[in-house]
């Protein structure tokens, strides 16, 4: 790769499909601070553009993320450094759950530390075969405190933990058992298996799904009345939308409805 090549590379298409795809493979697509940097300046303009319907993240290379850019970490370390560091790829992973479009991490390769937590942020996950994946830091004396965040809320606590505390890696297959990932696919077949996806997806109304997706990660987060609460607040809303209002119409009336 060039030394001038961009660090994210932006593609978008015709239907609003947006894809920001890591650009660091001889560094293994490392999180550093400047990819970091890169990665929420997309993600903020892609908030407020109502245009974009569903969210890919790919990546460059063997390795879809490394994690963390070690040796960016040791170069001047202290304590804000670290605090400030960790903050800022906290509000990065937040802002991937907060996008109101649907998030597809399209992982071709290793995912390990901060590179996994990226794929447990997503709302949905789809990978090679040949993907591996490990939050591996305890085995240099790291826990990986922040990516245990996103990989306890995708797996079984008791799986969660033996992934933290022995840094072992698992397979695609074992990942999309264990409800890291939703498909798996042949390295050939990767792209056509998240085509199909999202033409699932980009074929829904948008409102309804932006209005999903809050809801979802907000009643994950409170007790079960509240929860109710919410949802049944957010589904009345959601009724009130024309596209909501004319698409059960059509079902009365026996007459298709185009979801726009």
């Amino acid at each position: 790769m060039m030394n001038d090549a961009p660090l994210l590379q932006v593609e978008r298409d015709a239907r609003g499909v947006a894809t920001l795809t890591l650009n660091r493979p001889q560094s293994f697509n490392a999180l550093s601070e400047a990819m970091l940097e890169a990665l929420q300046a997309e993600l903020d303009a892609l908030a407020s553009d109502d245009t974009v319907r569903v969210l890919v993240i790919a990546a460059a290379g063997k390795a879809f993320c490394a994690g963390h850019d070690l040796k960016e970490m040791r170069a001047a370390p202290s304590l804000e450094y670290y605090e400030r560091l960790f903050e800022r790829c906290s509000r990065l992973m937040l802002a991937i759950q907060r996008l109101p479009v649907p998030v597809v991490a399209r992982v071709q390769g290793v995912a390990t530390a901060a590179g996994c937590q990226l794929v447990a942020m997503c709302d949905l996950a789809v990978a090679s075969r040949d993907a591996r994946f490990a939050v591996s830091g305890v085995n240099f004396g790291l826990f990986c405190s922040t990516p245990s965040v996103a990989l306890s809320r995708n797996v079984a606590r008791k799986v969660a933990f033996e992934m933290l505390v022995t840094g072992d890696f698992i397979s695609a297959d074992e990942a999309l058992d264990k409800g890291l990932v939703n498909r798996v696919f042949d390295a050939g077949e990767l792209d056509a298996g998240i085509e199909a996806l999202v033409s699932r997806i980009v074929a829904k109304p948008r409102v309804a799904i932006a209005m999903g997706k809050a809801l979802f990660y907000r009643q994950l987060e409170v007790g079960i009345a509240d929860a109710y609460a919410d949802a049944g607040r957010t589904m009345a809303g959601n009724m009130m939308d024309a596209c909501a209002l004319d698409g059960v119409q059509a079902f009365v009336d026996g007459r298709r409805h185009k979801a726009l």
